[in-house]
């Protein structure tokens, strides 16, 4: 009963997507169902995050354009196992639910995200269908002290892929956020289960913004970014395989060569790279240039006395 629900609320979200209104007498016609179930279906999607336009005498309307995962497509394109959902309360979790039956490949996609979270427990909006949510994961067998410097490397790999996909201005803010014209795109949080010298799981959760509603960003405390102002935005669908394909290669090649195998790329994905930059570290804080990163994915700041590293989960990086 659920699943034919949100298949009805999909078929919604394609008939608006030609970005005119459309009746709701046309809608009903289409999905074979009464305009009084179009109104309940259009209410519930915006429960779920979706800003949806409704004028009297013309009927409905995207605010902003959604595309929503091709699970078929996605599942014949990738090697692994993938766990799709309309909704779920955070992919992360369900990851970490479920180790002892996963692989180093596997994934979990959903449109929506009730419990989505980032960095030091903030909240990650997570409208349905406007932005991919998704986790990856990994096994190393060394332990947890393998991991180290992993988030920059999956900062590394996001970057490689929305270039690729054609997207300019994007670059990564140590430690691990991925930034487009400055402001903040994407988000990564890793979360870990085992032992520090034995087996690892490693969860890779990643949410990237690709169409953010007025709505939406009023709940945001921070710039943002999101890929709506592209000429042409990635399809949602082609982002999702080629990202678990480029993550499957980088975290293969951080496995046998740590992170040293990536200090030029992260060096050219840099956006404060030789840069004056301010650390903060609690109540203390130190200026000086930014020279990369060592391999331990420690931050290396020229204070004119030298070049010296500096490392913790609670350092933030503002430019002076």
């Amino acid at each position: 009963m659920m699943h034919e629900q949100w298949l009805r609320k999909r078929a919604i979200i394609k008939s608006l997507a030609g970005g005119e209104f459309v009746s709701g007498e046309a809608l009903a016609h289409e999905l074979g169902i009464s305009r009084a179930a179009i109104s309940k279906h259009v209410a519930s999607l915006e429960e779920f995050g979706v800003d949806i336009y409704s004028v009297k005498g013309k009927g409905y309307k995207l605010s902003t354009p959604l595309s929503l995962i091709d699970e078929q497509r996605l599942k014949a394109q990738i090697k692994g196992r993938c766990f799709y959902f309309n909704d779920i309360n955070s992919t992360n979790a369900f990851l970490l639910n479920h180790v002892n039956e996963l692989s180093s490949g596997d994934i979990c996609v959903a449109e929506h995200q009730s419990a989505g979270r980032g960095r030091r427990g903030r909240t990650w909006v997570s409208p349905y269908g406007c932005h991919l949510y998704t986790s990856f994961y990994w096994q190393f067998s060394q332990g947890m002290s393998q991991a180290m410097g992993l988030s920059l490397v999956v900062g590394c790999s996001l970057v490689s892929v929305l270039r690729r996909l054609g997207v300019d201005g994007i670059g990564v803010k140590w430690p691990n956020d991925i930034y487009l014209n400055h402001k903040k795109l994407a988000g990564i949080l890793i979360e870990m289960s085992g032992q520090a010298d034995y087996e690892c799981n490693l969860v890779i959760g990643i949410g990237i913004n690709l169409s953010m509603s007025a709505a939406q960003a009023d709940k945001i405390d921070q710039p943002w970014s999101d890929l709506s102002e592209l000429s042409q935005q990635p399809d949602k669908t082609e982002l999702m395989i080629a990202l678990q394909q480029q993550l499957v290669s980088d975290l293969s090649l951080f496995e046998s060569q740590g992170l040293k195998a990536f200090k030029q790329r992260w060096r050219e994905a840099d956006l404060f790279d030789g840069k004056v930059v301010k650390l903060l570290m609690g109540d203390n804080s130190v200026e000086g240039i930014c020279c990369g990163i060592d391999e331990q994915g420690a931050i290396l700041l020229d204070n004119g006395n030298g070049i010296k590293a500096y490392v913790g989960g609670e350092i933030s990086m503002r430019p002076l």
